[in-house]
């Protein structure tokens, strides 16, 4: 599979894996001065680049740097960022710092990561039941807490 990639920015960093056995490639911010992210603030932070993925039974997904989230608090703010197949437009990620100290995003800092997976595009067909399961409609915490 190729992953054709473009910088929308002249400083762009071109995303990498940072070993041999990463499942996603290191984004890294494409900002010009640092950026501050308050507790409890939102931000977008440009990555500099556009993706063309080879089509449609794969997508992108933007998850968060574990040492990020961990250790500073600072995830995307919508859990994971889909970027689709037709999109050619500049990856942005959205970050949250859901801690209580304020954390400072540097330029070229590691902000994401992004891994391409398969898609299953699915015939939908409406139907008036569904086959029954020994959970049924149980939800939230019906299967026990052990």
């Amino acid at each position: 599979m190729e992953l054709k990639i473009k910088k929308v920015r002249p400083t762009a960093k071109i995303p990498k894996r940072a070993t041999n056995g990463s499942a996603g490639m290191d984004l890294y911010a494409c900002i010009e001065k640092p950026v501050t992210i308050e507790p409890g603030k939102l931000v977008m932070i440009p990555t500099g680049i556009a993706i063309a993925l080879p089509d449609n039974r794969v997508g992108a997904f933007l998850y968060a740097r574990s040492g990020l989230g961990v250790k500073h608090g600072i995830c995307l703010s919508n859990g994971v960022g889909v970027i689709d197949s037709d999109y050619r437009g500049e990856i942005c990620a959205g970050l949250c710092n859901v801690s209580d100290k304020a954390y400072t995003i540097e330029p070229d800092e590691r902000i994401c990561q992004m891994v391409i997976m398969p898609v299953e595009i699915p015939e939908v067909t409406e139907v008036t039941e569904l086959e029954n399961t020994e959970r049924g409609a149980g939800g939230f915490g019906s299967t026990g807490t052990k």
